[in-house]
């Protein structure tokens, strides 16, 4: 697939498959996905008797499997699933086993360029994390909320580090639970731990905790912050300095705070979602100013217009801009750019891309159960049965559709210009 300067830009219409009805022999085939290009189409697909496989186009995997489940794209293109056969569970990539089977492996993840897999893992009650089909040395009685750093250098994951008896709930105040990196545990033990995320470079780690039954904060490369709180939501690293940032909840209401120390005083009814832009300068939240009032915030300056329900904040690449998805409730999305909604109300939304310039934005929506492509509001031409997200090439000016359409899976390259 290779890098977005390399796909096919030519502006037209391409049927890539011309019927998406079942392939000759096959029982059924499940939801349809497409490669971030738009070139290949994928399902899994039953070819006979507990015998499954996947679809890419009209061709088919010569390999079989009992299950199939979670086919992904990596960012260099190769088709990723996990598959069961002789009820043991491995990570397929283009049809190809990677690593030994094992009782369950869930929660593919990649590395920014794709050439790192890992999964999490589980073998013989004990788990941890496996990458590119290599697990840990080290495995534990429990794991869960895997982070991969961007080069995929390094894995982490929370972990039960010490056994538990039936019901001993003194053991658990005193605190079982840590964040193992490549395997290894830290030495800390806290009562819960949420959330671990990487910075940028992959060399440190924070997550949310909890130190006592009532005392929460953020722990960064086992370290805890000195100040405790009410409750904290996940944390995030600043590019500019390293430092890490996370929402903290305070007498009741929410700010947040840096590296242990205020940064926006505590006066939100909630405050969540926290991103720094690329470059560090911009601090960027949803926050709610009142009961059921949601709305984004840049550095602490929340948007004038709020909404009842707010979610997936999208950040411009300058830092600049940023959208939400509002609604009533789940009902009723809207897109909502710089503060301003886009017109017009939707069954469904999903999160707005912006291009790499920054200077457009577009978005999937369903309406009636027919769905659509906007590019700053206005719509393609025509809608289809179904559509995944926009992709834009690398100077803003044209923008992939994926679709089916008349039951063929068709790809657009559409000029912003022409909406």
């Amino acid at each position: 697939m290779g890098k977005i300067s390399s796909w096919d830009w030519e502006p037209g219409q391409k049927t890539v498959v011309k019927s998406l009805s079942l392939l000759e022999g096959h029982e059924w085939q499940e939801e349809p996905y497409v490669s971030p290009d738009g070139e290949t189409f994928v399902a899994i697909v039953k070819v006979g008797d507990g015998e499954f496989s996947v679809r890419t186009n009209d061709s088919v995997w010569e390999a079989t499997f009992e299950k199939i489940w979670y086919p992904k794209f990596s960012p260099d293109g190769r088709l990723t699933a996990i598959c069961q056969q002789d009820m043991e569970w491995v990570l397929v990539v283009d049809g190809e086993a990677v690593g030994e089977t094992t009782d369950y492996i869930w929660d593919t993840m990649f590395s920014e360029d794709g050439s790192v897999i890992a999964t999490m893992y589980k073998s013989m009650e004990q788990y941890g994390m496996c990458v590119n089909g290599e697990p840990w040395e080290n495995l534990y009685e429990n794991a869960n909320m895997p982070a991969l750093s961007k080069d995929g250098a390094n894995t982490a994951a929370v972990v039960q580090a010490d056994s538990l008896a039936a019901a001993d709930i003194e053991g658990f105040k005193r605190g079982v639970y840590t964040v193992a990196v490549n395997g290894e545990a830290w030495k800390g033990r806290y009562v819960n731990i949420w959330n671990p995320v990487f910075n940028n470079a992959g060399d440190s780690l924070a997550a949310t905790c909890r130190t006592t039954v009532y005392a929460h904060t953020i722990v960064v490369d086992d370290k805890p912050w000195p100040t405790t709180y009410n409750q904290v939501w996940e944390p995030v690293f600043c590019p500019k300095d390293g430092g890490v940032a996370a929402p903290v909840r305070v007498a009741g209401k929410w700010g947040v705070d840096k590296d242990g120390k205020t940064l926006w005083e505590p006066r939100y009814v909630q405050c969540l979602y926290l991103q720094y832009d690329a470059s560090g300068e911009k601090l960027w939240a949803v926050v709610a100013t009142s009961y059921g009032q949601f709305t984004a915030c840049v550095d602490n300056a929340a948007w004038n217009e709020t909404w009842p329900t707010v979610s997936d904040l999208v950040v411009s690449p300058d830092g600049q801009r940023a959208a939400i998805l509002a609604s009533d409730c789940n009902e009723d999305f809207r897109i909502v750019v710089d503060g301003t909604p886009w017109s017009g109300t939707y069954d469904m939304a999903w999160p707005a891309v912006f291009s790499p310039d920054s200077k457009t934005v577009a978005a999937k929506v369903e309406k009636n159960g027919r769905f659509r492509i906007l590019v700053n509001g206005k719509s393609f031409e025509r809608d289809f049965d179904a559509v995944w997200p926009p992709i834009f090439s690398e100077d803003g000016t044209k923008v992939l559709i994926r679709a089916i359409e008349n039951n063929s899976y068709v790809r657009i390259v559409a000029e912003v210009c022409d909406f």
